[in-house]
């Protein structure tokens, strides 16, 4: 018997869901910069798609999905920083002349890759609407009505925004310290990393709280040490996969390479700790973009202590 027609909704779920799978990585670019932050930039693109899935079912009309959820993204991540009370203040300048978007001279064209090669956690520096303003134009390439349209500007606006935002960026750059040598791995993290390596599960499982708690992407949260055991049961299928401590933003996370012979990490985990046992999990392995953007530090070779026991 053949399926009825579907409904209006589903169609539209069904297109915000193929548009998402496209966009999580460009999403992402954004969010992480606008936060300062790969890993808070994520926790708001996965904020922001399901807001986006529970707004799109209460509404009468389908809204042109990609500003949509640009928009739904760009404000949860401001609800976000107004909570941090970072938001600075910032005087609307008389616009400067900004070269031709269709024939952006050579200047222009250092500018954009400056912005791109700029560490994520230097955006935070910036005023806010010279941050998003330089994201959106700089790394994304939006254009400069659209940029005025999402964030509800003038298009003269968002040329003294993009104008002082990328002066400000050149003097951070600038004024940047090299990368501080990483610190000494963490017992905790040392332990975790040899017995993974070791492919001692048993000895991982142990290390678990009775309500732990695993987040992977899109996938169910995984709550209790049963349930979380199984990610090694899965882990225990994949061959050649080796761990390496590592740092991401001052926060010790452990490198994931999916082969041994990979000169750089496919993804990482970020575990956190209570009394000395693993309470949450978070694998980026369904969420590999991420670490296109952090600057991941690895531990020096012999720093993390052998304990496959």
């Amino acid at each position: 018997m053949n399926a009825g027609p579907s409904s209006p909704h589903s169609d539209r779920r069904a297109e915000l869901l193929a548009l998402t799978g496209e966009l999580r990585g460009e999403l992402h670019r954004y969010c992480a910069r606008l936060m300062g932050s790969v890993i808070d930039g994520e926790d708001v693109v996965q904020d922001a798609l399901a807001r986006a899935l529970v707004a799109l079912g209460e509404a009468e009309e389908t809204p042109q999905l990609r500003p949509w959820l640009f928009r739904i993204a760009h404000n949860r991540a401001l609800d976000l920083l107004r909570g941090r009370a970072v938001r600075k203040a910032e005087p609307i300048e008389a616009a400067s002349d900004i070269a031709d978007e269709a024939n952006p001279d050579p200047m222009e064209v250092l500018m954009r890759q400056e912005a791109v090669e700029t560490a994520v956690s230097r955006f935070a520096e910036l005023p806010l609407l010279q941050r998003s303003v330089v994201i959106l134009k700089d790394v994304l390439d939006e254009s400069l009505k659209d940029i005025a349209e999402l964030l509800d500007l003038t298009v003269d606006a968002v040329k003294a925004h993009l104008a002082r935002g990328r002066t400000r960026l050149r003097e951070i750059n600038a004024q940047a310290a090299t990368l501080a040598a990483t610190r000494p791995v963490s017992a905790a993290v040392a332990r975790y990393v040899a017995l993974f390596n070791a492919q001692n599960w048993d000895g991982l499982r142990a290390l678990l709280a009775d309500d732990v708690k695993l987040h992977q992407s899109t996938h169910p949260v995984r709550v209790g040490a049963a349930d979380v055991g199984m990610f090694f049961t899965i882990y225990a299928k994949f061959e050649g996969v080796k761990l390496a401590p590592a740092w991401v933003e001052g926060r010790e996370v452990i490198a994931v390479f999916e082969n041994s012979a990979d000169l750089k990490p496919s993804y990482f985990m970020w575990l956190e700790w209570r009394d000395g046992r693993i309470s949450f999990i978070r694998d980026y392995r369904y969420a590999r973009y991420i670490v296109n953007d952090a600057k991941l530090m690895l531990a020096a070779d012999g720093e993390a202590a052998d304990d496959g026991s």
